[in-house]
Order: structure tokens, then C-alpha cells, then sequence
């Protein structure tokens, strides 16, 4: 019985014929070419197929989705017009507020836009890259201690995780902590085959250099990792723990220097730390980021959830939640599939030493899902669907792991049965989901389902059929497998992406609210990549016009509203042309959702004269304007590439700035205009906060200038001159 304790040198099937090894002598194309020594001929050329059809399939109309989340793009355009900017991860390259995350995941993207300028192909491609990397991790940790079937099986699989093609070309934080954390698992895995510290102190530094790109998210998985390597590894138990602590140093050193950094900075000469409400980072890590999310008490939010079972703002909690209308086509298409492979996984492995790689590798990384699943399930905080893509590398190494040992075992009649209902799991959850979109390609949830079970049928006997058969039906297994996502991933990539929710997949395939088996579920209705239960709204979104009227609420919600929303008028001067919904390149929120909420979670079109407007000596201000709430002032300063204040960062609730600094900087002439409208106004509940007080103390003292559909005010004439 193969125990895998070493790192297998055939694959099924394969000859034991081996090319001259590619040594350190050997050229370094065809080192690249040719792989592993012990791998098969194929098995590089394969890898290199895998990794150069991600990266096609992921560019494929990149450009459509233009600045995607304005509110992270406008923070990459600071970013690369201003080093300081670019250190604190500031929303204007005058620094008055953050974004409310740390700027790691915006690094990769401002240094782009510097060396090719502001578009969307420099902002969205460091992401891509990041998904292929991703893809090139998840088969290198699977292929050590499987076949490179095993690895190409696991790869396939995640780049074909819809959620992972949509936020690989998505500028959100999250493709960067998809990356951080496969590589800490994977580092793990190598510093259980040989004990040696510098693999695990390279997985501690991966772990801190995730917290500066989501936070407290980066660290689900630690539990896991540290459990593992503290029963598994194949050293002393004492050099265990001091191996664990050296990880732990390295982890605060990467990710607690920029944090050092930033706490003793004197506040008076940095920005505002986005999403605080005390300008503190540690608040935001451990508040609004960090523990708020878990029980939905985020001071400054725009609502949380429902607590267990609850069907709160951001959909209902529970164990199942995964599987729900709102999620289960993002992500759990081989979930249930991995699950069983999982679970046979230990099982093959319980008579393993405890050193044992392999049965550490399935508790490395079926420990990090599972503890990101169960997390994920039951926070009650804010919740997006898009979050899942983290779940991603976890479920395609487990699938191929799973899968590989039990096609090695195939003869023994339990893995044969297990390998079999693995594959009815994945085409009966397939065909749910493919019916939850019933007017979407209704033939192929048949295809799915009839190919998944004729396969399964097969592979109960594939110990005993020949191998060119046990192949063909293996073939057809896994295409009924991953026909259901992978036509997801397509829609996916065929159309842009905007605003601050987004989800992956064909219209109606993830709708807010609830458990639903459909469309006209709860929480049905066409699915709205904006607040919860508006897919309603499109229609009149698409009518938005002047007072912001259109944006899902009655008279456009807030005073005000959004100048100029959803006109298709002006071309920013980078050249790309805005679409209805005011985003560049013809992007758009999937289903038509524009601004919403006053601008809140997508922003404003900027017509040609209001961009002219704010041009005007610009280099005369800090700031040629202010605004309530970050994706409005996110949308002029991308359309003009000046930078603009988002008053009360990305809801308008943060107390920055206040209106006594507001009114010093007015009074030194640092801001040229306000523009009406935009965020939430000082809160969900009234107008009494600060972003209120501004903006009713501009109204009453300065000159209002109408541009088209938009409005501002003159902060150098007082309304009575």
C-alpha cells in the first residue's frame, strides 16, 4: 500500500521511459521544459498548457469592466501619483482618508499604473497574474506528494471556480490574500517533509504579508496550520514549538511593521485611517474588519446580518449558507465533492506514522477549508458572496488530492464506491444549481446530470476495466464535473464587472436575501451586484438623473442625491469611454444596477462640463473637490486624475474630516468645490453626523453651480458675494 511519505515518481498509466534529467546544467528553457526529473514527459508541457489557458481565459475582455471597484481604482490612482499615498493606501493623492483595508493588495496595482498609466488593462492585470499564480501554487502543493494528474485535476479546478475568475480580474483585496494564503499552505507542506524551520517561517511571513491585504481574514486559517505542523511534524516536540514561534515572529515582522509604522505616525500628518472611528488601524482591524464581521456590530456600517439563522442585510446564516441561492453557484459546485474526498482522504491515511506528508497535506488543507467554510457561514457581519473566492485554492487541492489517491487505489472496491459517489455529489449539485438559472443553457443540467451518473456507474467497476477505458470514463467524470462552473467562469468573463458588490456566473445565479431554489425565491427577483433585495430597481436606476433619483430609494434617498448619475455623457481623459451606468469601458454591475444608494456602492457618470469645471486650476487646490462618500469622489477624481476628498470615507459615516477642519480647509483654500450628494449622509438612521453638518453648513454659505445634471458649490464665493 502506497503511503506517500515520499513524493511518488510515476503516474498512473505512465512509463517508467525517462528523458536525460534536467539538472542545474541543463538550460533554463528547457529545465522549464522538461520539469521534475521524475515526472513524466507530458507532465511540465501539461502545467505550462494549464497556467497559459488561465491566463487567456482571465484576459479575455479584461478591459470591459474599467475601473471595476472605482473606490480601490481611485486609491490606485493616489497610489501612483504620490508615494506617500501609495504607502497608507490613501483615496487621494492629498491624503485626507484611506480605503479600510491595508494597502498591500494596492501595491502590485499602483506600481502597474505608474509604468503604463491609468487604464484598466494596468490596474485589473497584476490581478490576473495573481490567479495564475494562484493556479501554479495549488497544482506545485498537490503535485509533491501526488501525480501531476492529481496537479493538473486541482488547478483546473480553481481556475475554473467562477468566483475565482471574477475576483482574479477584480481589483478587490482578495485575489492577492487567494494567492498569500495557498502559498502559506503550501509552505507548510514542505516544512512537514523535512522539518526544517525556514519553510514554516516562510509560511508565518506569507500569513503576515495577507494581513496587509484583508486583515484578521488571513489569519482563519492559522489554527489549522499550526495544529497540523504541531502533531505532524517529523522533529522533536520541543523543536516544534520553537519552530511554531519563530513562524509567529515572522508573521508580526511582515505584517505588524507596516502597522507599527502607521500607530506612530503623528496622526496630524497622515491620512485618516478609513473605516475607524478613531483614526486608529488596530480599531479597524479589530472593529469594523476584524470582530464586527463575526457578530455584525460594525460602528460605522451600513447594517449587518441576522446572527445564526437570521436573515439579515447581508443573507441568512447557518451551516448550510454555502449551498444557498445566494452563494452556492459561486463557489460549491465541488464542494460536497471535496467533502467526500476529504473525508476519504483520512481514512485511506488513519494507518499512516504520524509524520505521515500526505495525511498532513489533507489536514492542511481541508483544515483551512473547513475553517474558513464554517467562519464564513455563520458571520453575521458583512457578508459578499465574492468573499468566497479564499475558499477556492482549499476546495481544488482537496478535489485533487482526494481524487488522485483514490484513482491510485481504484482496484480496492471502497475507493472505487467513494471515487463513484464523489462524482454523483458533484453532478447532482451541478444539476441544483443549474436549475436555479432554468432559462440559462437548460440542457446542460441534463448533460451534467446523465454524463455525471453514467460515469460514476463506471468508475464503480474501474478496477476491472482496461486502462484506455478506465481513462475514457474517468474523462467523461470529470468533464460532467466541471461543465456547470466552467460554463459560469465563461458568462463570467464575458462581461465587465463594476461597483462594490459584485458576483460571478449568468443573470440570476446568486440572489441576495435568502435560501431560494430560483428565481422568484426569497430574495429572487434578478440579481443585483448592489444592496441587497434592489434587483427591483434596475429599471429606474437607468433613469437616474438629476437629485439622484433612481438609486433605489424614494426621491433618491438622500438630500441631494448623485449629480449626474448614470448619464452616458464626457470620456474621461484617459480615454475610456463611460458606459449608462457611469463606469468606464463598458462595464457594468451584471444586471444593469447602477449607483445605488446615493452612490454608495458604485458611482457617479461625470459629464464633459463638470470635468472641465473641476480642471479648472486645478493646480491651484489640494483638493479640486470634496464629496460625501469615497466611490463619488472616487468617480471625478479617476474621470479628471485630480484628487478629490471622500468626506466620511466609504459610507460618508467616518468623523473625518470634522467640520471645524473641513472649514480650515476652506479657509486656506485648499478645496475648490463640493459636490452635492453621494454616500450615506452621516448614517443609516439620520443627518446628524459629520458628513450632515458639512454639507448643510456648505449649502447655507456658498455659491451653488449647476453643470448639467450635476451640482456643486463654489467654496470661493460665499453664497451673499
Amino acid at each position: 500500500m502506497t503511503t506517500h511519505d515520499a513524493p511518488p515518481t510515476t503516474a498512473p498509466g505512465a512509463t517508467t521511459v525517462r528523458e536525460p534529467a534536467a539538472g542545474p546544467g541543463q538550460p533554463f528553457v528547457r529545465r522549464l521544459w522538461r520539469g521534475r526529473p521524475e515526472d513524466p514527459r507530458w507532465a511540465r508541457p501539461a502545467l505550462l498548457v494549464l497556467l497559459a489557458a488561465t491566463l487567456l481565459l482571465y484576459l479575455y475582455g479584461l478591459g470591459a469592466s474599467g475601473y471595476a471597484n472605482s473606490f480601490y481604482s481611485a486609491a490606485v490612482q493616489a497610489g501612483s501619483t504620490s508615494w506617500k499615498a501609495f504607502f497608507f493606501g490613501s483615496l487621494d493623492a492629498g491624503n485626507a482618508i484611506t480605503v479600510d483595508k491595508p494597502p498591500a493588495a494596492l501595491w502590485p496595482m499602483a506600481l502597474s499604473v505608474r509604468l503604463f498609466g491609468l487604464n484598466s488593462w494596468a490596474i485589473l492585470a497584476p490581478e490576473v497574474l495573481m490567479g495564475v499564480a494562484t493556479v501554479a501554487v495549488v497544482y506545485a502543493a498537490v503535485r509533491r506528494r501526488f501525480t501531476p494528474v492529481a496537479g493538473l485535476v486541482a488547478g483546473t479546478v480553481l481556475a475554473l471556480t467562477p468566483v475565482a475568475a471574477l475576483m482574479f480580474r477584480f481589483n478587490n483585496p482578495d485575489a492577492l490574500l487567494a494567492l498569500l494564503m495557498s502559498a502559506a499552505c503550501y509552505l507548510v507542506v514542505r516544512a512537514l517533509e523535512d522539518g526544517r524551520t525556514k519553510w514554516l517561517v516562510w509560511a508565518g511571513t506569507a500569513v503576515g504579508s495577507a494581513f496587509l491585504a484583508k486583515t484578521l481574514q488571513a489569519f482563519l486559517i492559522l489554527p489549522a496550520l499550526a495544529v497540523v505542523y504541531a502533531v505532524c511534524a517529523p522533529v522533536p516536540l520541543r523543536k516544534r514549538f520553537a519552530q511554531l514561534a519563530a513562524a509567529a515572529l515572522a508573521l508580526v515582522v511582515s505584517g505588524g511593521w507596516w502597522v507599527a509604522v502607521v500607530e506612530l505616525w503623528p496622526a496630524s500628518s497622515r491620512p485618516y485611517i478609513g473605516g475607524s472611528q478613531h483614526n486608529s488601524f488596530l480599531e479597524l482591524t479589530f472593529g469594523y474588519n476584524g470582530l464586527g464581521r463575526l457578530n455584525g456590530e460594525e460602528t460605522g456600517s451600513v447594517g449587518g446580518g441576522g446572527g445564526a439563522r437570521g436573515g439579515g442585510m447581508w443573507g441568512e446564516t447557518g451551516w448550510d449558507r454555502m449551498f444557498d441561492s445566494e452563494i452556492g453557484g459561486q463557489i460549491s459546485w465541488l464542494l460536497p465533492t471535496a467533502l467526500i474526498l476529504l473525508a476519504a482522504g483520512l481514512v485511506a491515511t488513519r494507518g499512516a506514522r504520524r509524520t505521515s506528508v500526505t495525511r498532513a497535506s489533507f489536514l492542511v488543507w481541508g483544515g483551512s477549508l473547513l475553517t474558513t467554510m464554517v467562519v464564513f457561514s455563520y458571520m453575521a457581519g458583512i457578508f459578499h458572496q465574492y468573499y468566497t473566492v479564499a475558499l477556492a485554492p482549499y476546495l481544488a487541492a482537496v478535489t485533487g488530492m482526494g481524487a488522485g489517491l483514490l484513482w491510485e487505489r481504484r482496484r480496492e472496491g471502497w475507493a472505487a464506491v467513494t471515487l463513484a459517489a464523489s462524482l454523483v455529489a458533484a453532478a447532482a449539485w451541478g444539476y441544483v444549481l443549474l436549475h436555479r438559472t432554468p432559462d440559462y443553457l437548460p440542457w446542460l443540467r441534463w448533460l451534467v446530470l446523465v454524463g455525471g451518473l453514467v460515469a460514476a456507474l463506471g468508475l464503480v467497476f474501474v478496477g476491472r476495466l482496461t486502462r484506455r477505458l478506465a481513462l475514457a470514463t474517468a474523462a467523461v467524470g470529470l468533464l460532467a464535473a466541471l461543465a456547470g462552473p466552467a460554463a459560469y467562469t465563461l458568462s463570467t468573463v464575458r462581461q465587465g464587472h463594476t461597483g462594490s458588490i459584485v458576483t460571478a456566473g449568468p443573470a440570476g445565479a446568486s440572489m441576495m436575501g435568502g435560501r431560494g431554489g430560483g428565481p422568484g425565491g426569497p430574495g429572487g427577483g434578478r440579481a443585483w451586484e448592489g444592496m441587497p433585495g434592489q434587483g427591483q430597481q434596475n429599471q429606474q436606476n437607468q433613469q437616474g438623473g438629476p437629485g439622484g433619483q433612481g438609486n433605489g430609494f424614494p426621491g433618491g434617498g438622500f438630500p441631494g442625491g448623485t449629480p449626474g448619475q448614470n448619464q452616458q455623457n464626457g470620456t474621461p481623459r484617459n480615454g475610456i469611454q463611460p458606459n449608462g451606468n457611469g463606469f468606464p469601458g463598458g462595464g457594468r454591475t451584471r444586471e444593469g444596477g447602477m449607483g445605488g444608494v446615493g452612490g454608495l456602492l458604485n458611482g457617479a457618470s461625470v459629464p464633459a462640463e463638470a470635468r472641465k469645471l473641476l480642471e479648472q486650476d486645478a493646480g491651484d487646490y489640494t483638493w479640486v473637490a470634496a464629496s460625501i462618500g469615497s466611490q463619488n469622489a472616487a468617480s471625478y477624481q479617476l474621470a479628471t486624475g485630480e484628487a478629490v476628498m471622500a468626506i466620511g470615507g466609504f459610507n460618508g459615516t467616518d468623523p473625518s474630516p470634522t467640520l471645524a477642519q473641513f472649514k480650515k480647509y476652506v479657509e486656506d483654500g485648499r478645496i475648490h468645490y463640493f459636490i452635492a450628494g453621494g454616500g450615506m449622509g452621516g448614517g443609516m438612521g439620520g443627518g446628524n453626523g459629520t458628513a450632515s453638518r458639512i454639507s448643510s453648513w456648505v449649502q447655507s454659505t456658498f455659491t451653488k453651480v449647476t453643470v448639467g445634471s450635476a451640482t456643486f458649490y463654489d467654496l470661493t464665493r460665499k453664497a451673499d458675494d
